[in-house]
């Protein structure tokens, strides 16, 4: 049995908006990531904010925790996503 996980999860490895890693691992090719910070709020390898504040509008379409994509049903009165594996969660 399944159970729910919370929505926009800290520990959660994958984007809920497009699918991707929240973390990128870092390659020979880039620079150090000291090097990209450009003085703003979030962490330099903070690449997903855009992705954060569509998440407010709309729902998941994506599992934060496999990267699955989600099974999505919007309704009038909220949504809600399941997740293969993971179970299902609303608002």
């Amino acid at each position: 049995m399944s159970t729910p996980h919370p929505s926009h999860a800290t520990d959660a490895p994958y984007c809920e908006l497009c699918g991707l890693l929240l973390q990128p691992q870092p390659t020979q090719d880039d620079a150090s990531l000291e090097e990209k910070h450009d003085g703003g709020h979030a962490p330099p390898s903070y690449h997903h904010s855009r992705c954060a504040d569509l998440l407010q509008l709309e729902p998941p379409r994506y599992c934060a925790f496999c990267g699955r994509r989600l099974k999505v049903q919007v309704s009038p009165t909220g949504w809600w996503a399941s997740c293969a594996r993971h179970g299902r969660n609303a608002s």
